[in-house]
C-alpha cells in the first residue's frame, strides 16, 4: 500500500493459493493451485478466487485466532506471554513505539485486498447482479476494518481506491466522523445486495445489519443500535444453538450453526490457523489466563452474585453451584483434564492465575503438545446472535429504560439449554441506570474471551475503572494509559508518512 512493491505483492496474495473452484461452496475448499496474474478477471471463477483472497485476510492478527488476545487487553485476563505486549499497556506503558502491529496494519492490509479486488472486479464477465453481491461482501468487510481502526484510533487514513504510487499514498488522515460516515455508507450498500439468509461463510444480509448496529452502538446511537439489532432479531435468519454453550466454538458444531453472524473460516489440512493454534496455544501453553476478577464476575446457580445475601456461595468451594458459562469458559483448578490414555493432562508451565482458558480448547484432541497436537481449523466467531440480543438490551434500554422486549432479549441467552440461569430479577434491575449495569455484567459473562471486552470498556469510558482494582501476578498495579481513549500512531508510520498526524498526548 505504501510502495510499489506492497502494491505488487497484494495481488500476489490475493491470486497465489487461491481456489480452482467456481462451485458457490469455494470458502469450503482446500487450496489446490497457484495461477497467473496475467490471465486472472477472465472468469466468474476468477471474481471468485479474489473474492477469497479479500476473506483470507481475515486470518491474520486479531481477525484470526489472536482475536482471543483482545480480552488481555482488560480485566478479563493476563497475556501470560505477552504476545502483543499487553503486558505493558496494561501497566499504563502505552507510546508509539510499543503498539502491536495488528491494531494497525492487519486491517490496513485487509482494506489494500478489498480496495484491489473492488479496483478490478468489474473486469470479470460476471453477471451484473453477481458482481454487486461480490462487491457487497468486499464492502462490508472493508467496513469491518475501518470500524476496527475507528475504535483503536478514531480518525485513520481513508483508502477507497487503492493508491497508484508511494506519493499518492501519503496523505493526511479523515477524522473520526468522516471514516464513521464511510462505514455506514459501506453497510448500507451490503444490507441492499447481500442475500438475505441464514451464514455458512460469507458475509449476509444479517452480518451488515449486526456490523451497523455495533457501529452505531459506539457512537452512542441507541435509537439506530436498537432498530438494527432487531432487524436481525425479527429477520427470523439466526438464533440461540441449543446444542451446548460451549460448542459453539469447536469445528464439529460450526457448521450452519444457526448462531453464527460472521466468522473467520478455517479448514484443515490445509488451511488452519497461524502458529500453533488454540489447542497449543490455550490449551497447552495456558497462554490466556483469566482474573479472578473475571471468575467473580460470575454469578451463582439460583441469580445472586457471589457477595450477595442468600447466594450460598461457598469460599471452601467455590467453583460450585455457578453459572453453567463458567466451567464451559474457564478451567477452574478444581478441574483436570483426562487424556485418551486415562492419565491427567498437565500444561506445560504453572498457570500464573491459576486458570486457564477452556473456550476454543476442544478437549477431544487431548492430549495437546506442541509436537503432536494437529492444528485446528475451528472457526473465529465475530458475530454472533447473543451478541446481537445483547446490543439490542443495550440500546433499547438507553434509548427508552426497561421493557419487556429488553428483559426478553437477556432472558433467552440465559434460559438457552446448556445454561439455564433464572430470569433477570426485575423487582431488583428495574430502572435504566441498574438494567445498565446489568446489561454490561451479562455481557461481559456470554461474551468472556471472545475478544470484545477491550473494545466494549472503551466504548463505555470504563477502562480506567475497571483495570484499577486489578495487579497482575507480580503485583503490578493495572492501568489504562491510552490519552483521549485512543492508540497512537506507531512512529515508523508517522515516519514514512509525514501527512499523519499523530494523535493527541503522544
Amino acid at each position: 500500500m505504501k510502495t510499489k512493491y506492497n502494491k505488487i505483492s497484494l495481488a500476489v496474495l490475493i491470486i497465489i493459493g487461491m481456489l480452482t473452484s467456481c462451485k458457490k461452496d469455494f470458502l469450503d475448499k482446500n487450496p489446490t493451485a497457484a495461477i497467473s496474474s496475467e490471465t486472472f478477471w477472465k472468469s466468474d471463477a476468477d471474481a471468485q478466487m479474489g473474492l477469497t483472497g479479500v476473506y483470507r485476510r481475515l486470518q491474520a492478527g486479531f481477525y484470526g485466532a489472536r482475536k482471543l488476545w483482545l480480552d488481555t487487553y482488560s480485566d478479563n485476563a493476563l497475556d501470560r506471554h505477552s504476545f502483543f505486549g499487553f503486558g505493558n499497556l496494561t501497566q499504563g506503558i502505552v507510546n508509539p513505539t510499543n503498539i502491536p502491529g495488528a491494531f494497525y496494519d492487519t486491517p490496513y492490509a485487509g482494506i489494500a485486498s478489498c480496495n484491489f479486488f473492488l479496483d478490478n472486479i468489474d473486469k470479470a464477465p460476471s453477471s451484473e447482479a453477481a458482481k454487486n453481491g461480490y462487491k457487497a461482501e468486499a464492502r462490508f468487510l472493508r467496513a469491518m476494518f475501518y470500524f476496527d481502526l475507528v475504535q483503536a484510533y478514531g480518525g485513520v487514513v481513508l483508502y477507497k481506491t487503492a493508491p497508484k504510487t508511494v506519493d499518492e499514498g501519503k496523505i493526511a488522515k479523515s477524522t473520526k466522523e468522516d471514516i464513521l460516515t464511510f462505514i455506514h455508507q459501506e453497510l448500507d450498500f451490503a444490507i441492499a445486495n447481500l442475500p438475505d439468509g441464514a451464514y455458512s461463510g460469507h458475509a449476509v444480509k444479517g452480518s451488515a445489519q449486526a456490523l451497523k448496529a455495533r457501529v452505531y452502538l459506539f457512537q452512542q446511537n441507541w435509537a439506530q443500535a436498537a432498530k438494527f439489532s432487531n432487524d436481525v432479531i425479527t429477520g427470523g435468519k439466526f438464533q440461540l444453538y441449543q446444542g451446548g454453550y460451549d460448542k459453539l466454538f469447536l469445528t464439529a458444531t460450526q457448521i450452519n450453526n444457526p448462531e453464527i453472524i460472521f466468522s473467520t473460516k478455517y479448514l484443515a489440512p490445509n488451511n488452519p490457523q497461524d502458529g500453533e493454534g488454540v489447542l497449543v496455544e490455550l490449551g497447552w501453553y495456558g497462554s490466556i489466563a483469566p482474573y479472578q476478577n473475571l471468575i467473580d464476575e460470575y454469578e451463582m446457580s439460583n441469580g445472586k452474585m457471589i457477595g450477595e445475601a442468600g447466594s450460598g456461595y461457598n469460599a471452601a468451594d467455590p467453583y460450585s453451584n455457578r453459572d453453567p458459562r463458567l466451567k464451559f469458559t474457564v478451567k477452574v483448578p478444581t478441574e483436570k483434564y483426562i487424556n485418551p490414555d486415562g492419565s491427567v493432562f498437565n500444561e506445560s508451565d504453572p498457570l500464573l492465575t491459576t486458570y486457564s482458558q477452556k473456550k476454543y480448547v476442544d478437549l477431544s484432541k487431548l492430549p495437546f503438545d506442541r509436537t503432536k497436537t494437529p492444528l485446528t481449523d475451528q472457526n473465529i466467531i465475530h458475530i454472533r446472535y447473543a451478541d446481537v440480543l445483547l446490543m439490542y438490551a443495550e440500546a433499547k434500554n438507553e434509548e427508552s429504560g426497561p421493557d419487556a422486549s429488553v428483559y426478553k432479549a437477556l432472558n433467552d441467552i440465559r434460559d438457552r439449554a446448556s445454561v439455564k440461569m433464572p430470569a433477570v430479577d426485575q423487582t431488583v434491575y428495574n430502572t435504566k441506570d441498574k438494567l445498565r449495569d446489568f446489561i454490561l455484567h451479562e455481557r461481559r459473562i456470554e461474551l468472556a474471551l471472545e475478544g470484545h471486552r477491550y473494545f466494549d470498556l472503551k466504548r463505555r469510558n470504563l477502562m480506567d475503572v475497571k483495570l484499577a482494582p486489578l495487579k497482575n501476578p507480580a503485583g503490578v498495579p493495572l492501568k489504562f494509559g491510552e490519552k483521549n481513549n485512543v492508540l497512537p500512531f506507531s512512529q515508523a508510520e508517522v515516519d514514512r508518512n509525514k501527512q499523519l498526524v499523530q494523535n493527541t498526548g503522544y
